[in-house]
């Protein structure tokens, strides 16, 4: 037990998939895990262990933004031997050939700056996923009938941003879609030589304005947490 996480020893899964809203992870282990069952419930916070095909996977929320994903992150992996965390959310589309629905699987996390920042100091630290879940990932992604990218990301600190020049120059330097954790969580893993990875959703546009509707959301979703499924256990 945690300050954050009340799961007792053995509670969590060497494989946490790792959805910003906890009503999300409810969603996502009542979908794809069997037999789930509460193992966090701390501060609202929902974390479930089941098994996929056998495997035990633990589905444990983030919370929105890095300082919220940092204490999840270090404490699933730190005090409860997390060995793969898997990012399953959404992001918005930065690049004209990234279409809403489609998935995005983000291979480096650009940032103006992480909770880990202070760690570095003057170095510019460049989180990136494990090759290994990346390329599974891929190979998950392209068995299905959807659009699939792979390459940078941006990880925002703020929902309400209010950069329009920083968008353009991400666009223009080609990254794929903006969201608010994947970046810490590739170095918290790096710092404890665990495996991650962000699979995501393209929910809206920022060029266009392109939306998903509500009701398509859960439809779409599927698919991301398949994929992070299948990279895991690869």
């Amino acid at each position: 037990m945690t300050v954050h996480i009340g799961a007792k020893e053995g509670d969590v899964a060497p494989t946490v998939l790792m959805p910003g809203d906890p009503r999300r992870a409810e969603w996502a282990a009542e979908n794809f895990l069997d037999n789930p069952r509460v193992i966090n419930n701390v501060r609202g916070m929902t974390g479930l262990t089941g098994t996929w095909k056998g495997n035990p996977v633990t589905i444990h929320g983030s919370g929105m933004g890095m300082p919220s994903l940092s204490i999840y992150a270090n404490e699933l992996i730190r005090d409860y031997g997390a060995k793969t965390l898997i990012r399953i959310g959404s992001c918005g589309g930065m690049q004209e050939a990234v279409k809403v629905r489609d998935i995005v699987i983000a291979m480096t996390c650009s940032s103006m700056g992480t909770p880990s920042k202070g760690t570095f100091k003057e170095l510019n630290f460049a989180p990136c996923a494990n090759f290994d879940l990346l390329m599974s990932a891929m190979s998950a992604a392209k068995k299905r009938d959807i659009g699939v990218h792979v390459g940078g990301i941006y990880s925002s600190d703020t929902f309400y941003d209010e950069r329009p020049d920083l968008n353009e120059q991400l666009t223009r330097h080609g990254v794929l879609g903006v969201e608010m954790e994947a970046a810490e969580l590739y170095t918290v893993a790096a710092r404890y030589g665990a495996r991650a990875l962000a699979v995501l959703t393209v929910s809206d546009h920022l060029q266009t304005g392109e939306a998903l509707p509500s009701e398509e959301r859960e439809r779409s979703f599927g698919d991301m947490v398949e994929i992070a499924l299948e990279a895991a256990f690869a």
